[in-house]
């Protein structure tokens, strides 16, 4: 008859097929003229959902608030990483979406087994991922990120508009609309502006 301790050790070279965790992941601020772009990752709990959770552009701001509460409170784990405008304009745009979405995952206090991203691209990350595209009215752990990078950005937008005032960005979130575009023209980039971006480049001229 085997031993215990024989039993064990033939069961640590077993490949188990375990479930495993499974984490949404989402940006916010790709598009924007100034500012880092957010990512977020979310594990949700499968015992505690979260009731109307859905892609965050098609949320009220204040329904997006009450939810970001919610999604911190009851969520297994959340991570929110950014990407800064040094890097953004170091790397462009797409790969500094990567890096803050591999930086959101790789901090999460709980390691996922599967990685569900938004869009189309993948970053690179040490475990299973896959990319759904409008995932993030698809896939409610990938709403839940999407919600929790919106929210965290347009904080840091009021952030900004508080630092500098001329430019609107408590209104307009970095994007531009004409209101941004004209402050741009008449006093030119702040720090916080992307410099690589074509409208920032033409107003440095």
């Amino acid at each position: 008859m085997r031993s215990r301790k024989s039993l064990l050790l033939e069961q640590k070279t077993l490949n188990w097929d375990t479930a495993g965790l499974m984490a949404g992941v989402d940006e916010a601020g790709r598009g924007p003229l100034a500012g880092p772009v957010v990512a977020a990752a979310v594990i949700l709990d499968e015992l505690n959902p979260i009731v109307g959770l859905n892609d965050s552009k098609q949320l009220t701001a204040k329904r997006r608030e009450r939810l970001f509460d919610e999604i911190r409170a009851r969520a297994l784990c959340f991570s929110i990483a950014e990407a800064s405008v040094q890097e953004i304009d170091q790397l462009n745009i797409l790969q500094a979406t990567m890096l803050a979405m591999k930086r959101a995952v790789e901090t999460l206090r709980l390691p996922p087994k599967l990685v569900l991203v938004d869009g189309n691209r993948l970053p690179t990350l040490t475990m299973r991922a896959e990319a759904i595209v409008k995932g993030d009215a698809l896939v409610p752990a990938i709403s839940a990120a999407s919600i929790l990078a919106k929210v965290y950005r347009d904080r840091l937008c009021q952030t900004m508009h508080e630092r500098y005032p001329l430019y609107g960005f408590d209104q307009h979130k970095g994007y531009g609309t004409a209101q941004h575009l004209e402050a741009l023209q008449t006093h030119g980039p702040a720090e916080c502006h992307r410099m690589t971006f074509a409208p920032v480049l033409r107003s440095k001229r």
